[in-house]
């Protein structure tokens, strides 16, 4: 099941933010984040905010057909709260779920209201992502013809006893046909996402998932160690002993494989997880998250953030659906980050990217530690810019925890 919201304070009904959060709206770029809450079956290994169609009933609003409307909806109140101080959106990334589970005309109509209410950037990155089984050729031509310019698949391995394991479903080789199909239709930028170190993954399975990923010759790579998460149905089969959890040292091992074979082929690691055939194609709406940027998250469970305050909204989509049909903000808790809380923050995430974390935002204590850091092969450190070496992406959770006070 979908994990539980984090604690905060109250929202107002109002969806207000502080003052102090609006203050430099102007002069920060915007992103808009679309949570399109369906999946046709549920992974065993996810615990995101999904629902199958069974799990929803016939929840009053909870319906597929009428989500666009409510995310629509809620844009509205977007534009009320940031006002006309809300510079055009620069990204907007419809996630999941499976978003192509919706018509490519609903996704349309969702492009068209960021569009109509707040502008895009001249060179506005929009992306959705698809299970490579729920979109075909034709449903790709409409996605670029709504203006979608990038699109994320959802490939995870091209084994078939890892995708059993994983209860992920789709065919041998439609990831790789979905990429052709992609540029075909026009994307600017392609992307396939990877899992390693599913119980029972060989060196081998994930050497096989790296070369069919290449082989589709996509813009862009994510690869993910596989996370556990309590009250999913994988979690429950590995406390049962039906499956044995993956170690640290094969998770590295794969890692490092990862970075072998994908740097190989031309691509570049820009942050710790992901790697682009180059600059141009990085994902633009990730890197507003990692440094900081303003986002407004649509859709159920969404979060948010605007000039450090940050916000959730309730989870299951007849609730979300209620309160917009009462004009009532869907927030269900929010909290404003002090500027100590922004400065851990920002360490904690730019560290993670190839451009590496300016020294200035370090305190005198923590700068005294990078010496340490790079004796030991984990940072390097040049024009007052603290980079992660390979070893230290290996272990960028530790670096951080050793560097900060």
């Amino acid at each position: 099941m979908p994990s539980a919201l984090p604690e905060g304070d109250l929202a107002p009904a109002d969806g207000t933010l502080p003052d102090q959060a609006r203050a430099d709206l102007a002069t920060v770029p915007l992103s808009i984040y679309i949570h399109v809450p369906f999946c046709r079956t549920r992974c065993g290994y996810c615990d995101f905010n999904t629902y199958t169609a069974e799990e929803l009933g016939e929840a009053p609003g909870a319906s597929r057909s009428g989500y666009v409307d409510g995310a629509i909806a809620e844009l509205d109140q977007a534009v009320r709260v940031l006002g006309a101080a809300a510079p055009p959106v620069s990204t907007v990334f419809v996630g999941g779920g499976t978003p192509t589970l919706l018509p490519a005309v609903d996704l349309g109509r969702l492009v068209g209201a960021v569009r109509d209410r707040f502008g895009l950037m001249p060179d506005a990155e929009i992306t959705t992502e698809s299970n490579p089984e729920s979109i075909d050729a034709a449903g790709l031509d409409k996605l670029v013809t709504a203006g979608f310019n990038r699109i994320s698949f959802g490939m995870q391995s091209a084994v078939p006893h890892v995708l059993a394991t994983l209860d992920r479903v789709h065919s041998a080789g439609r990831p790789e046909l979905a990429v052709a199909e992609a540029k075909a239709a026009g994307f600017a930028s392609t992307s396939l996402d990877l899992i390693y170190g599913t119980p029972g993954e060989s060196a081998a399975d994930w050497e096989k998932s790296l070369a069919a990923a290449l082989s589709a010759e996509p813009d862009h790579v994510s690869a993910y160690a596989l996370i556990v998460e309590e009250g999913t149905r994988l979690a429950a089969r590995i406390r049962r002993g039906r499956l044995l959890m993956t170690d640290d040292d094969d998770l590295a091992d794969k890692y490092l494989a990862a970075e072998q074979v994908l740097t190989a082929a031309g691509y570049h690691a820009y942050e710790v997880s992901n790697w682009a055939s180059g600059t141009t194609h990085r994902c633009r709406h990730n890197l507003a998250y990692w440094r900081g940027h303003n986002w407004w998250g649509v859709g159920p469970g969404a979060h948010s953030h605007v000039g450090g305050t940050r916000w959730w909204n309730v989870k299951h989509p007849a609730a979300y659906a209620s309160r917009l049909a009462e004009d009532v903000s869907p927030a269900h808790s929010r909290e404003a980050l002090g500027a100590d809380d922004r400065r851990v923050e920002r360490v904690l995430l730019e560290l993670r990217l190839s451009d590496g974390l300016d020294t200035a935002v370090l305190t005198s204590s923590e700068l005294r530690r990078i010496p340490a850091l790079v004796a030991r092969g984990l940072a390097n450190l040049a024009d007052d810019c603290l980079r992660l070496t390979l070893s230290g992406r290996l272990l960028a959770d530790g670096v951080v925890r050793d560097l900060l006070d």
